[in-house]
């Protein structure tokens, strides 16, 4: 996480990050807000949440308008499968590592763990930056800011489902995700040798996930990849939602989310409302 004390090092900061992104804003207050995690900010209103909300849906829109072109022949479910994993948390903190997003997020020091940002602020943090986009340029920024970092991520996504390998995909997720290879346990068996069904789970990183029944071993793994894969996912849909940091209010003077009780008049006139100093 970068250290920000002075206005200078905040335009620092903020043009070094339009270089990264390979785009310069016409309001660099919004970057700055883009950039500001809720536990840095003065309110939750002067933070990126609002613009995580809206980057969202704009990533959504730009994700199935892409699929829509690179597969005419794909049917609607086929499509969904596709775009849930792409607009995951998962893969917005993994393109968010790819625009060196980890250097320039601003966040509370209570969230700074030796440098390293939780990929979920990262995820939360690219949507944000979405949106800026989207309110300073337009759409048509927005869709040439994403369309190198989500096509390969279409494609990998893509050729995965297309093989309905669900082994594959939950292997690629998980290491992603958890930074763990899931594991598959054999939990009943029925029936003769020659008619024999099988219960499987899949478990990652201790995490047991709902077993399937197959006719075989290789069945039950795949059907029981698929309900973890949808756990996971689903995970991501409202990990932020479950996590926020609570509001800053004067009853938090002292802690790592707020400022000391004698910067608060200072705050009041500092830019971007993000606790630096002035030139």
């Amino acid at each position: 996480m970068p250290e920000v004390t002075n206005f200078a090092e905040l335009e620092v900061l903020l043009d070094q990050c339009q270089t990264a992104l390979s785009y310069r804003f016409h309001d660099i207050e919004l970057l700055a807000m883009c950039l500001t995690h809720a536990s840095s900010a003065r309110t939750r209103l002067h933070s990126n949440e609002r613009l995580e909300f809206l980057g969202d849906a704009i990533l959504g829109v730009v994700v199935c308008e892409a699929l829509y072109h690179r597969f005419p022949e794909s049917a609607e479910g086929e499509l969904t499968r596709i775009k849930s994993i792409v607009v995951s948390r998962v893969t917005c903190a993994t393109m968010a590592a790819r625009v060196r997003l980890e250097e320039f997020v601003l966040v509370g020091k209570g969230l700074d763990h030796g440098g390293h940002i939780p990929s979920s602020i990262l995820a939360g943090t690219f949507e944000g930056l979405i949106a800026g986009i989207y309110l300073d340029g337009g759409l048509e920024a927005a869709r040439d800011f994403l369309t190198p970092l989500i096509t390969p991520e279409i494609e990998s996504s893509a050729a995965t489902l297309h093989e309905q390998n669900f082994k594959s995909l939950l292997q690629h997720i998980a290491q992603k995700k958890l930074g763990a290879t899931p594991m598959y346990r054999l939990l009943d068996e029925r029936g003769p040798d020659h008619s024999k069904v099988f219960h499987i789970s899949a478990v990652v990183a201790g995490r047991v996930f709902p077993a399937a029944w197959g006719a075989n071993k290789k069945e039950a793994e795949q059907t029981a990849a698929q309900h973890a894969l949808e756990e996971l996912l689903g995970d991501d849909a409202s990990e932020d939602k479950n996590a926020s940091p609570p509001e800053i209010t004067e009853s938090a003077v002292g802690e790592d989310l707020a400022e000391p009780a004698e910067n608060v008049a200072a705050i009041e006139s500092e830019p971007f409302g993000l606790g630096v100093e002035g030139s």
